[in-house]
């Protein structure tokens, strides 16, 4: 049950910052859906090791880089800055309601949110 709630809340997230990009950011929809695998680029680090992996996925995955943009955004009113952070934490919030959190270094399938994939069935 407390699973459920927590990805509610961030497909929650997920969707107003989707109508934020759209209506404050001025920026279309689809952009949401082209780009969303952009992120996860991060993931390349498993190519190394499970402790390479996990670490360049949480810094591509935690909510510090948007921020930082966004706040670079406040300060220089660059709206590829607001671009970019929208994006990425739209792409952040998704993963998350589908379950997909931070990484520990002992595996893809061990978050912060719990087990996914083949960990999850065992």
């Amino acid at each position: 049950m407390l699973k459920r709630i927590i990805s509610l809340e961030y497909l929650f997230a997920a969707v107003l910052t989707a109508l934020f990009f759209v209506v404050v950011g001025g920026f279309d929809w689809w952009w949401l859906i082209v780009l969303f695998v952009l992120f996860d680029v991060s993931m390349i680090g498993y190519l190394i090791n499970n402790s390479v992996g996990a670490t360049a996925y949480n810094i591509g995955h935690s909510l510090i880089g948007p921020a930082l943009l966004a706040a670079i955004y406040i300060a220089t009113s660059n709206q590829i800055l607001l671009f970019v952070a929208s994006l990425w934490l739209f792409h952040i919030f998704v993963d998350r309601a589908l379950g997909f959190g931070l990484k520990h270094s002992t595996g893809f399938h061990h978050t912060h949110l719990g087990k996914i994939g083949k960990a999850k069935e065992k």
